[in-house]
């Protein structure tokens, strides 16, 4: 099972979707740490959104009209470390110091510049993180020097961090995605991915208004059947309104799986050239025995029993044991996709052909969801199977409101 936990923000950003909300001003100063003289001209942003400013002369910024929430105001400068802070918006207009710590080195000191990225490691890297599908093809990284790769020989563990920001222009969705402070890890031996950082976007101009219409087709197409859909659709209990169908995965140990290891390590100790027929086929064949296995039971899990909503009202938390299948309907998958989508077990009812099937693990037995998609953690969760296929070609920002024409009936 390949799984992939992505690490958007730190922070949660609260929006009640689809009804009217109060707003209110978040306003402020960027101003060096040290010297606290204004920064002029940074670029201040509300992570994981479209919402971006550049600050006056005397470094301030406003932002005038700000949904009820929670956000992770952020200041980027060149010369200088990201400065985030977290604010609730409420009545009351908030007042926000960003103070940016100099990175410039001192007098006199030598700066060694790095080595540049391998050609064939900065592809494997950027296969990985913007990922395979057809919106993918159609993104690109302008600025592929920003990012440091390191790969370990042994393990074959891949990271990268980028400098400042690592800019990424989507074709597809008419998004400029400037991913600051970008720590991304890959472990071959597992298959798990993750990044993690604060990103912005910001809309493209398209060419024409036919190019505008696409965008927002293909807009409509990446939201449905998404984690962010997904996560929505519980807040709102509305998993079968909104075409998806979650059902619980038991796991339990393979009675069989020590005894096999201890075998398959015996041969291995061996030279390859002493290994008769049967015992490489018993190796290959062993090679699919995992440690775990997984029982699928095929009724929809009640809402009740994914979700727990706190006495108050306040919070909601996706709760639920084991592993969770989570199965959308109604839109094929990638044509790029190629795994064996996973069953869905017998039923009196067939369920529809086209569907994009994913599986979800929860680290800690819940994790709190916002009325926008997000998680306030999103360490606390971990994805796979078809939402582990959709990466940056697909990636929204959490102020996406699906139109009421592209809804499901």
């Amino acid at each position: 099972m390949r799984y992939l936990r992505l690490l958007l923000v730190g922070c949660g950003w609260m929006l009640t979707m689809g009804t009217a909300q109060a707003q209110g001003k978040i306003s402020g100063v960027v101003q060096d740490s040290a010297t606290h003289e204004p920064l002029a001209f940074a670029s201040v942003f509300l992570a994981n959104t479209t919402l971006g400013v550049t600050t006056t002369e005397q470094g301030r910024f406003e932002f005038a009209k700000v949904p009820a929430g929670t956000y992770d105001v952020v200041g980027s400068y060149v010369g200088y470390s990201l400065s985030k802070k977290s604010v609730t918006m409420t009545a009351a207009p908030q007042q926000v110091t960003l103070e940016l710590a100099s990175t410039g080195n001192q007098l006199g000191e030598v700066v060694v510049k790095p080595e540049p990225n391998k050609p064939d490691e900065l592809r494997q890297f950027t296969t990985l993180f913007l990922g395979g599908t057809s919106f993918s093809e159609q993104c690109y990284i302008s600025n592929p020097d920003q990012v440091r790769i390191f790969l370990d020989e042994e393990t074959g563990e891949l990271t990268a961090r980028a400098k400042e920001f690592l800019q990424i222009d989507n074709e597809a969705l008419g998004y400029r995605l400037k991913y600051y402070g970008l720590e991304f890890g890959y472990d071959k031996a597992d298959g798990t991915m993750s990044y993690y950082g604060e990103p912005v976007f910001e809309e493209m101009t398209p060419r024409d208004e036919r190019q505008q219409q696409q965008w927002a087709a293909n807009r409509a197409t990446a939201y449905r059947g998404s984690f962010m859909h997904f996560l929505r659709s519980v807040y709102n209990d509305r998993l079968e309104a909104e075409g998806f169908l979650a059902q619980q995965i038991r796991m339990a140990p393979n009675p069989h799986f020590r005894r096999i290891e201890n075998k398959r390590r015996a041969l291995q100790r061996r030279p390859a050239g002493n290994l008769t027929r049967a015992e490489k086929d018993s190796l290959a064949r062993w090679q699919s025995v995992t440690p775990t296995l997984a029982t699928l039971y095929p009724a929809p899990r009640p809402i009740d029993s994914l979700r727990r909503v706190s006495l108050n009202g306040e919070h909601t938390f996706l709760r639920f044991t084991g592993e969770l299948q989570v199965a959308y309907f109604g839109e094929a998958p990638d044509a790029r996709y190629t795994r064996r989508m996973l069953p869905l077990g017998a039923t009196r009812k067939p369920y529809p052909a086209k569907r994009q099937v994913s599986r979800l693990r929860l680290e800690d037995g819940e994790a709190e969801i916002q009325a926008n998609g997000s998680l306030m953690n999103p360490l606390e969760v971990v994805n796979g199977e078809y939402w582990g296929f959709e990466r940056i070609g697909e990636f929204l920002p959490v102020d996406y409101v699906l139109p009421a024409a592209s809804a499901k009936p």
